[in-house]
């Protein structure tokens, strides 16, 4: 009797995990599929003249330039200063973003003074303050830095305070009861009950840095994306110019990726509705 049991269990468990697959599966292709049906459109409309290709060319025409560029390692060259900026600009902005949001949700003392200062400064036009940043840290590295830095801070440091003060009062209380100190308050409970808003700080934030480490470069560099696109529109190579584009958006798409898969490793019950 048991085992009929156990056997009809394990039969109506199957197709739970194998819908479950699938509805996975089927989700990562949605996720490829709409760019990819958006460069057919785009083709089709550029082979049949709907489109001037002067300023719009084909795809098909991007991905031969995009190999030409690969080729002979220019593009490498520029991807990879770009992406080296990226790094120490997240690294630079989004480590103490995450602190200091973590710490604005637990500290009302905090939270009162800060909140204000990041309220004034988070609607400035980040390319507004290009010039001065430039000014103070001169056309070396350390202002492209600085760019992406600012940029992934903000919706970082708001997204770890708004996903502290999310949690459960009853959490912090029982912390307290077991005699937690503040740093296991801030690791045990804080830091894990905010990781969804935190990710998603970090999407946003790596979003907003490509943005602004394409900007940056267009002044005073001599590599990286950025560059390599503001110098195709000198020389009016627009190939070249969307490749660059091209360059980024796959970039996007795979840091959203890439932040979609961590998300269903630290909080899989958020893909789990």
């Amino acid at each position: 009797m048991s085992q009929q049991i156990s056997t009809s269990a394990g039969k109506s468990r199957r197709p739970v995990s194998s819908f479950r697959f699938s509805q996975d599966a089927i989700e990562r292709m949605l996720n490829f599929a709409s760019p990819v049906i958006l460069l057919l459109i785009w083709e089709i409309c550029a082979r049949l003249g709907w489109i001037d290709v002067r300023f719009f060319p084909a795809p098909s025409k991007i991905f031969d330039q995009l190999m030409i560029l690969a080729k002979s390692g220019q593009l490498w060259i520029h991807f990879a200063a770009s992406m080296q900026r990226l790094f120490w600009g997240f690294l630079f902005g989004g480590i103490p973003a995450l602190i200091l949001g973590v710490s604005m949700g637990l500290s009302r003392t905090l939270r009162m003074l800060v909140e204000p200062v990041i309220s004034a400064t988070y609607p400035v036009p980040k390319s507004a303050i290009l010039p001065l940043v430039l000014l103070i840290f001169g056309l070396g590295e350390s202002s492209k830095i600085f760019m992406v830095g600012i940029g992934i801070f903000y919706p970082i440091v708001i997204n770890s305070m708004a996903g502290v003060l999310e949690i459960n009062k009853i959490h912090f209380d029982v912390s307290r009861n077991f005699g937690a100190s503040r740093w296991q308050v801030f690791r045990t409970v804080a830091l894990p009950g905010a990781m969804p808003l935190i990710l998603t700080g970090v999407r946003l934030g790596i979003g907003l840095g490509l943005v602004l480490i394409s900007l940056a470069e267009i002044v005073g560099a001599k590599s990286g994306l950025g560059f390599m696109m503001w110098n195709a529109w000198e020389i009016l190579s627009v190939e070249t110019m969307y490749v660059g584009l091209l360059v980024i958006a796959i970039l996007g798409i795979a840091f959203s990726q890439a932040i979609t898969e961590l998300e269903r490793y630290i909080v899989p019950w958020k893909h789990g509705r």
